[in-house]
C-alpha cells in the first residue's frame, strides 16, 4: 500500500495543520473556547439530524471528574494524557429520540462531530488527539453511563507543548510527518 507525507491535491488550511499530537502545554484551555469546540459539533451533519453526539467533558480545574476520565485510559495513553487540560468522552444515543428505533449511523455521526471538533481546536490554536485506548467497562461504571449510549472515542485536548517532554519513543513518532495512504488506495472510480 502507497503512503506519502506530502499533500498531493490542495486543502484546507485547518486540515493541513491537524495533528494528532501527544505533546501538550500545561495552560489551562479558556471556558469560551471549550464552548467553541461544542459548537462546531452542534453543526455537524447526522442522519435525521438527530445529532445523537453526547459528550462527558472536564478540565484539570474539574479534578474529580479529570481524574476519573483519566483513570479510564489504558496504561500506554496515561503516559502523554496526563498533560492534556481538557479531556473528553464521546457518546452516542443508540436510539432515535422521535421513534426509538435504533440508529444505525449514530457512531458515523459521532464521527463526524468528533471531526468538527477537531477542526474547530485548530481554528482555535489547539490539537487534540482522539483514542480508542480506554477501558469502557470502567468508563460506564465510574462517568454512570446509560445502556442507552454507545462509546465513542475519548478525547485529549489542549495547547501544543514541547515534545521533549515526552518518553523518547513518543517523541520521535511527535515530530516525524504525517503520512497517509495515497488517493489510489482508497478512492475508486470504478467497481471493485
Amino acid at each position: 500500500m502507497n503512503k506519502s507525507t506530502e499533500l498531493h491535491h490542495p486543502v484546507a488550511h485547518l486540515i493541513k495543520n491537524r495533528r494528532s499530537l501527544r505533546a501538550y502545554d500545561s495552560r489551562p484551555i479558556e471556558s469560551e473556547k471549550i464552548q467553541s469546540l461544542f459548537e462546531a459539533t452542534r453543526w455537524a451533519p447526522s442522519s435525521a439530524n438527530e445529532q445523537p453526539w453526547t459528550y462527558i467533558y472536564a478540565t484539570r480545574e474539574d479534578r474529580e471528574l479529570w481524574q476519573k476520565l483519566f483513570e479510564c485510559l489504558n496504561e500506554g495513553n496515561k503516559i502523554w494524557a496526563k498533560d492534556a487540560p481538557l479531556l473528553i468522552l464521546s457518546l452516542s444515543r443508540k436510539t432515535f429520540l422521535h421513534n426509538d428505533k435504533p440508529n444505525g449511523f449514530a457512531q458515523y455521526d459521532l464521527g463526524a462531530a468528533n471531526s468538527f471538533l477537531a477542526l474547530q481546536a485548530v481554528d482555535l490554536g489547539l490539537q487534540l488527539r482522539q483514542m480508542g485506548g480506554y477501558n469502557q467497562p470502567k468508563a460506564k461504571e465510574l462517568l454512570n453511563i446509560p445502556d442507552t449510549f454507545s462509546m465513542g472515542a475519548m478525547i485529549a485536548v489542549g495547547y501544543p507543548g514541547d515534545p521533549n517532554s515526552l518518553p523518547e519513543g513518543l517523541r520521535n513518532h511527535e515530530r516525524a510527518p504525517r503520512e497517509r495512504y495515497t488517493q489510489n488506495e482508497f478512492a475508486r472510480n470504478k467497481s471493485f
